[in-house]
C-alpha cells in the first residue's frame, strides 16, 4: 500500500458482518482514506452511516443493489471518477434463507444477489483494484467441493471465466425451479452450491489475473466463521458464536496486512486456505 488517500467500499454494508466491516475499516485507516458503505436501500444506508460512532477515516454511504444488472457498474465508473481507482473490496451482499422458506420460490431473487451479484461486482471493480489491493468475496466454509456429492464436482471445478460459473449457476438454479435438483444429487440447503460457486467464481478470475501478486493485490474468498444473527439462529445454535464485530477482525486482518500468495485465489478461514477439494 502507498501513503495515498486509500478507498474501500463494502456490499450488504447496512447490518451484521458488513456494518462491522465499515466500522473496523473506519476506524484502521486514517483520516485521509474513504469507507463506502452500500446498500440496497437508501433509507437504511443512511441510518446505518447516522448510526456509526466516531472514526478515523470518512464513511459515505453509496446506493448498491447488486440484483440489478448494472448497479455495480455504476458505482464503479462513480468510486473511479472520484478517486481512480479502489483499493479495498469486500463483497458482503447477500439474501438469506431460513428453514421455512421454499428454496423454489426464492431462487431466482436469492442467485441474482448472492452469485450473480458477486460475479458482477468482480467484474466492476477488480480492473479499478490499485496496486497492493484487496478484493475479498464473503463466503463459507461451506464453499468447498467436500460439500457436494463427487458427481457434481466438474460443474464447478476447473471453470476458466465468471462468464462460465454463471453458466452453472443458471443450471443449477434451473433445476431447482423446475423440480430436477434432488433428482440430480444437489443439496437440498441451497447456501451450499451457492457457496461453492462463489469460490469458484473467484478461482476463475484468479487462475486469469496473473499480475495480481507481482503487483500485492489479494483476490480470495474468506469464511468469517459461524456469526452470532437472527439468521444464523434460524438454523443453529449460534449462543457462542462471535459478534459481527468479532467476525470481523480477521477479515480486516486479511485485507490490511501483508499478502500470503498462498491465500490467493483460495478460500482463507481464521489465516488458514481451505482445500477446495476432498
Amino acid at each position: 500500500m502507498t501513503n495515498r488517500p486509500r478507498i474501500a467500499l463494502v456490499t450488504g454494508a447496512t447490518q451484521g458482518l458488513g456494518l462491522a466491516l465499515v466500522e473496523g475499516l473506519a476506524s484502521r485507516l486514517s483520516p485521509a482514506d474513504t469507507v463506502y458503505l452500500t446498500g440496497r436501500d437508501a433509507g437504511r444506508v443512511a441510518r446505518a452511516v447516522a448510526g456509526l460512532p466516531a472514526t478515523s477515516a470518512q464513511v459515505r454511504g453509496e446506493l448498491l443493489d447488486v440484483a440489478d444488472p448494472d448497479a455495480a457498474t455504476r458505482l464503479a465508473r462513480l468510486v473511479e471518477e472520484r478517486h481512480g481507482g479502489v483499493d479495498i473490496v469486500f463483497g458482503n451482499a447477500v439474501m438469506r434463507i431460513g428453514p421455512d422458506d421454499d428454496p423454489r420460490a426464492l431462487m431466482d431473487a436469492y442467485t441474482q444477489v448472492n452469485n450473480f451479484g458477486t460475479t458482477r461486482l468482480m467484474r466492476a471493480f477488480t480492473p479499478l483494484l490499485r496496486d497492493g489491493g484487496r478484493f475479498l468475496v464473503v463466503a463459507s466454509s461451506l464453499g468447498t467441493l467436500r460439500h457436494l456429492a463427487p458427481v457434481l464436482h466438474d460443474r464447478f471445478d476447473g471453470l476458466s471465466s465468471l462468464d462460465e460459473v454463471d453458466k452453472q449457476v443458471a443450471a443449477w438454479r434451473d433445476a431447482v425451479l423446475d423440480g430436477s435438483a434432488a433428482a440430480s444429487a444437489w443439496p437440498a440447503f441451497i447456501n451450499i452450491p451457492s457457496k461453492i460457486a462463489q469460490v469458484a467464481a473467484v478461482r476463475a478470475l484468479a487462475a486469469q489475473r496473473r499480475d495480481d501478486l507481482r503487483r500485492g493485490i489479494l483476490l480470495a474468498a474468506v469464511c468469517p466463521g459461524m456469526i452470532n444473527t437472527p439468521t444464523s439462529a434460524l438454523w443453529w445454535d449460534v449462543s457462542t458464536a462471535a459478534s459481527p464485530a468479532e467476525a470481523a477482525v480477521p477479515l480486516l486482518d486479511l485485507a490490511l496486512g501483508p499478502v500470503d500468495p498462498g491465500h490467493y485465489g483460495q478460500l482463507v478461514r481464521f489465516g488458514r486456505a481451505l482445500p477446495w477439494k476432498p
